[in-house]
């Protein structure tokens, strides 16, 4: 290589790295949000200010309107007017319980004329337990809450849906945050009688973590350990400490000897499973029912099990010609047993030991943690630096401390073993902390205007974004704080602003894209679409089967049969297929409880961006896809939920007893005109009705629809009656079939085409078109 060429591909690498650099400071560095004073690359470690509330010619509904409107001001941007009444109540009430309003409550706030009329609405939304589901949603995507470890086995965590209760229960209870935090990161030794408090701690166990006979203990144990430290940091603190392990952190002051004294605060944790009485609030019903279940199922596998051994066993005497099998070598009992039924009866032996864990879901124990061991006292071992973050490469000993760059409050972490957390978590919760109070704040503002302040809510770190609003955040922080850590008091001073209530059309569109084409000023409010859990809860809404009991062990609902069946490995051998919930009714609560498998997500929430249950999730995407596509207007779930909505139209118009009669034809019965059954699934659907040409559109598909319907009989579904899979044994090599705990006749089936008339099916293909809108599927 010639000298020119060297300095040719030197400066091009140079050139390059600027480029790069100079492009990554332009995207976040916008003519009305320069980098300077305002703003220090290590803002989020100053300490919170306390800014005047600034002094706007526009009228204010709150503080918030102030801060927004100067810098629509400075960017001589003009607001978008007020949405209109029926977007207002829609938005609210999906961004606080994430289900839409029912056409009733629309009705009255529309005929409402008070003054008051918002603010009833927020109260009510406020008070509903639904705020809690909605809300406990966003909190779990960040802690990566899971029933399952994960990893190769993906065992099941049978009490960890109590975590998930307990984050619901809080923040309906308007919890007060800096508890909130104290009790998930050391509620036992804050209070270690209290089930609550107990429960909380599954906190530190919801990451990935798997422990098996091939694992080494010590190299598990520190995975855990960075788990622990890293999701601490990220959770409360919205800091991206773990490449700190490894190195001082390159862009935040976080030095490698800060990262394992904060982990040395982790040092004496012992995972437990401990005994917690049930509470009152949780939901315990059919626990009987479902404990009878599986013990008959670990009792038929054994049985089965016992029939194979005994058929393996005579096999082998025979071809031995011996009549006892103490007779016989005993490496020639396990082979033999191998070649004719061992896989078979090494599947049941775990299938039995699965369905046993399987119980522990109806047991009163927490998923939680202990200071060196509950039962038995387990000394706490030295924290080293790890060089290079490696098990092998122990440094210096440190001793248990907080982040040196966030000190707040004086914190003194003891080096005894009980209490470190305690005082971390202290540290944490405290209002002087100068980030706690603007994470959470940041976060709750995120989910009511689609981005936060700060746009990376995981990472307030100079490679994270800058606020946009930096005095405003810091104000947010200190009336969360001065307001008892509220959330809910969060929520009404953000819905009531000026800035949540604009339309989303801004009548200057042109501009924006000019000056603001991310809307970071806020001039309108950015519409977005319905999250998985939201789409899947408001399609059951809309169809009249989404059941809203609250709480217990995850329920499993129908997903594609193929990928129900799809052969999985658990414990070295098959795992069970999925299997949903009997009762139609369990299938169709609300998302947040069904269970949550990390090796086998719910494909409608996958596909629609659901969180990645392995990593916290600080905010969902929302890609648009063709696969989207087909698991809509294609999917099994939707079709079934079309044709239950069309049948409880239909009946909601007619008698109340309809369901349990014939039904008739749409339009045949005059109180089920063609025009009352599109009006009220538009209203359900929608929460408005049609208009005109909308009307004459679907009157026009309804027609022929019934036309097509009425051709010929549908085609009738036959359930198997039992299932056989197939699976290549890890012993033999060989393919092996085993049949699965099928019983059809304990199943309650969705509503099928078979059982309605013509008109109902030819409703139902209307009611799919509706389901599949944009207008459904966004809030405005």
């Amino acid at each position: 290589m010639t000298r020119r060429s060297r300095v040719l591909i030197v400066s091009l690498t140079i050139f390059t790295a600027w480029f790069i650099v100079f492009q990554m400071r332009a995207s976040s560095t916008p003519a009305w949000a320069s980098e300077n004073s305002e703003v220090s690359p290590t803002w989020a470690f100053d300490p919170v200010k306390h800014p005047e509330v600034p002094k706007v010619s526009s009228t204010c509904r709150t503080p918030i309107d102030a801060f927004i409107f100067r810098k629509l001001e400075q960017a001589g941007l003009a607001p978008a007017p007020p949405a209109a009444r029926l977007q207002l109540i829609r938005r609210v009430t999906y961004d606080l319980t994430g289900l839409p309003p029912t056409p009733e409550e629309v009705e009255g706030f529309l005929r409402d004329s008070s003054g008051a009329a918002f603010d009833k609405v927020v109260e009510r939304l406020l008070a509903s337990p639904r705020y809690g589901e909605q809300w406990g949603r966003h909190w779990l995507d960040v802690v990566r809450y899971a029933d399952t470890d994960g990893y190769s086995n993906d065992y099941e965590r049978p009490n960890a849906w109590r975590y998930r209760d307990y984050v619901i229960r809080s923040l309906n209870q308007d919890k007060r945050y800096d508890q909130f935090i104290i009790e998930q990161l050391a509620g036992d030794e804050l209070e270690a009688g209290n089930t609550d408090n107990l429960i909380a701690t599954g906190f530190l166990r919801m990451g990935p973590w798997e422990q098996t006979s091939m694992s080494v203990a010590a190299a598990t144990r520190q995975q855990f350990l960075d788990d622990a430290t890293q999701t601490t940091a990220t959770t409360f603190l919205a800091l991206t400490a773990r490449c700190a392990s490894c190195h001082d952190h390159k862009f935040d002051p976080i030095p490698t000897r800060d990262y394992y004294r904060l982990q040395a605060v982790f040092a004496p944790v012992q995972f437990e499973q401990r005994a917690a009485p049930f509470l009152p609030a949780e939901n315990v019903a059919r626990f009987d029912d479902a404990v009878t279940q599986v013990k008959r199922r670990i009792e038929e596998n054994e049985r089965r099990r016992k029939a194979l051994e005994a058929g393996a066993q005579e096999l082998l005497l025979k071809r031995h010609g011996v009549s006892q099998i103490s007779e016989l070598p005993r490496e020639v009992v396990r082979d033999g047993v191998a070649d004719e039924a061992g896989e078979q009866i090494r599947a049941l032996r775990k299938r039995i030991e699965y369905y046993q864990r399987e119980l522990q879901r109806y047991q009163p124990l927490s998923l939680s943690v202990s200071s060196g061991g509950a039962e038995k006292k387990i000394p706490t071992p030295d924290t080293h630096i790890l060089i290079g973050g490696g098990l092998e490469s122990p440094g210096d000993k440190v001793l248990p401390a907080v982040f040196s760059a966030a000190q707040g409050a004086a914190v003194t972490i003891p080096q005894a073993t009980e209490g470190r957390r305690l005082a971390l978590a202290r540290w944490i919760a405290s209002p002087s902390n100068p980030l706690t109070a603007r994470v959470m704040v940041n976060r709750i503002w995120q989910h009511h205007f689609g981005r936060g302040l700060v746009k990376t809510g995981n990472n307030f770190g100079k490679t994270g974004e800058r606020p946009t609003h930096p005095e405003l955040l810091d104000w947010l922080a200190g009336y969360f704080v001065e307001h008892g850590w509220s959330i809910k008091a969060m929520h009404r001073l953000i819905v009531k602003s000026a800035a949540y209530q604009r339309s989303a059309s801004h009548p200057e569109v042109d501009r924006l894209r000019q000056v603001d084409p991310e809307n970071k000023l806020l001039s309108h409010f950015s519409p977005r679409r319905l999250a998985a859990e939201e789409l899947r809860d408001s399609i059951l809404a809309a169809a009249g089967a989404l059941n809203l009991e609250a709480g217990g062990p995850g329920v499993f609902p129908e997903i594609n049969r193929d990928l129900a069946l799809q052969p999985r490995q658990i414990m070295g051998t098959i795992a069970p297929a999925y299997e949903p919930s009997a009762a139609k009714t369990q299938r169709n609560r609300r998302t947040i409880y069904t269970f949550q498998q990390r090796n086998l997500p719910n494909p409608l929430l996958e596909v629609f961006n659901g969180p990645n249950l392995k990593e916290s999730c600080e905010q969902r995407d929302a890609s648009v896809t063709a696969p989207q596509v087909f698991a809509l207007f294609n999917s099994q779930f939707l079709n079934d939920a079309a044709l239950e909505m069309a049948r409880n139209v239909d009946c909601g118009l007619r008698t109340a007893d309809c369901r349990l009669k014939e039904d008739k034809a749409i339009g045949q019965s005059a109180s089920s005109s063609p025009k009352a059954v599109i009006e009220r699934a538009f209203r359900m659907v929608f929460q408005r009705r049609p208009a005109p040409h909308e009307m004459t559109r679907c009157l026009e598909h309804l027609e022929r629809m019934n036309r097509y319907h009425a051709a010929g009989p549908p085609r009738t579904e036959i359930a198997p009656r039992r299932i056989v899979r197939s699976i290549i044994g890890e012993l033999t090599g060989k393919q092996f079939d085993f049949e699965e705990d099928w019983d059809p006749a304990a199943y309650e089936f969705n509503l099928k085409p078979s059982q309605v008339t013509a008109g109902v099916r030819a409703l139902a293909e209307l009611c799919l078109v509706l389901l599949n809108s944009n207008e459904f599927a966004y809030v405005y």
